[in-house]
């Protein structure tokens, strides 16, 4: 008897932590790596909310609390929801997990049934597919092309839902493209939702803070007030208060959607860590001035990415309205052999060379549902993300 599960087999670990482990190695080694493949600010947890985890601490605040949050914490982020984005919540509403990811699987398992599918928009996270495969569903994947800025349209998404669908899962602006709709194109895309009253909204609001130039960032559930019944909001303070060690996630919706997450997360991993809720009370209500200055030094950074990239043979990288990544194409680089001999026949194949090549560590498109491309995080320093660009330009003129 095997003794492993049937339903492990429908899963793959994930490919971003399988890049970063590589040059991790490549590093221990010796190799002169530059590392673009995880997705976390190079800077650390600002001041006055490292103060309260550590008062917490010395307060005494370290035992267990309620499974899903300190009434705290869900009182802040309440209000947080009532203040960024006019919707209104009551605590009975929230859940607090341990980061946005557990709060996204412990929706899928408390909703999914054999033959319920997700509509997934692509390029898109790598671990939503294989969380909805996890909990017994079905994917259900729409290209968002190049051309079209890496965004679905609405028609794509009105052939996309059958009686089966049970969710669509959005998330704006997205990793690994950084492409942000705008209140026009997501209430194009409520419209087709609000015909299909079977279909729930789960939104990742991850990189809400993190937008460009003049993009505004907005959510299903405040563009269209009809969906706020069968919509659940995620977001969390990993990336905005670059916080991703310290394991806090959120949502909001329905009293009966979280009951039930509640009971999912009662029966695997209880609370969140206890100093990092009162850590993130604090970064929910404590000062909000250093937002605008991290988004300002992304902003630049982007801009330096998407220009010395664009110059590379082969590569076309478009310009994102937000997030800390960019999705370059590099259609003008397969069936070409790289300066160390290897055939570029795929994105992977790509990626593969450049880190072995150059020691530059991206993550290659198949990873997140479309190819030829690969995600670069310019969340590291310009000097970093300067000498990277020049490797990759120079890897790329090498190609024959």
């Amino acid at each position: 008897m095997p003794l492993l599960s049937a339903t492990l087999a429908r899963v793959k670990p994930s490919p971003t932590i399988a890049v970063t482990t590589r040059a991790q190695e490549l590093k221990a080694e010796g190799r002169d790596v530059i590392a673009l493949g995880a997705g976390e600010p190079d800077f650390p947890t600002p001041e006055h909310i490292r103060a309260a985890g550590k008062r917490a601490i010395d307060e005494g605040r370290t035992k267990y609390t309620a499974v899903d949050g300190i009434p705290e914490l869900k009182r802040a982020i309440c209000e947080k929801f009532r203040r960024e984005n006019g919707l209104e919540y009551r605590p009975s509403q929230v859940s607090v997990g341990s980061g946005g990811k557990q709060v996204l699987y412990n929706a899928f398992m408390a909703t999914l049934n054999p033959g319920d599918e997700v509509i997934i928009p692509a390029p898109y996270w790598v671990s939503y597919p294989d969380m909805v495969l996890l909990g017994g569903g079905t994917p259900v994947i729409i290209e968002g092309r190049l051309e079209a800025g890496f965004k679905i349209t609405p028609e794509a998404l009105e052939a996309a839902i059958t009686p089966k669908t049970k969710w669509f899962l959005f998330n704006s602006p997205s990793n690994p493209t950084g492409a942000g709709y705008s209140w026009d194109e997501l209430k194009a895309l409520t419209d087709v939702l609000m015909r299909h009253p079977h279909v729930w909204v789960m939104t990742d609001d991850m990189y809400e803070h993190l937008v460009f130039d003049d993009f505004r960032f907005c959510t299903p559930a405040q563009v269209e007030p009809g969906l706020y019944d069968r919509t659940l909001t995620v977001n969390g303070v990993s990336k905005a208060y670059a916080m991703t060690g310290w394991r806090i996630g959120y949502a909001a919706g329905p009293e009966e959607l979280i009951g039930a997450m509640r009971k999912i997360q009662s029966q695997s991993t209880t609370n969140p860590c206890t100093i990092s809720q009162w850590a993130a009370v604090e970064a929910l209500t404590g000062p909000q001035d250093f937002l605008e200055e991290n988004k300002a030094l992304f902003q630049r950074r982007r801009d330096l990415v998407v220009g010395m990239l664009n110059e590379a043979p082969g590569v076309v990288c478009p310009t994102p309205e937000g997030a800390f990544y960019v999705y370059p194409s590099i259609a003008g680089c397969i069936g070409k052999t790289s300066a160390g001999g290897v055939k570029i026949s795929d994105d992977e194949a790509f990626a593969t060379a450049l880190l072995e090549e150059t020691g530059v560590a991206v993550v290659f498109g198949a990873a997140f549902g479309l190819s030829p491309n690969f995600r670069v995080s310019y969340a590291t320093s310009d000097e970093e993300l300067a000498e990277a660009c020049r490797r990759i330009n120079g890897f790329c003129e090498g190609l024959r």
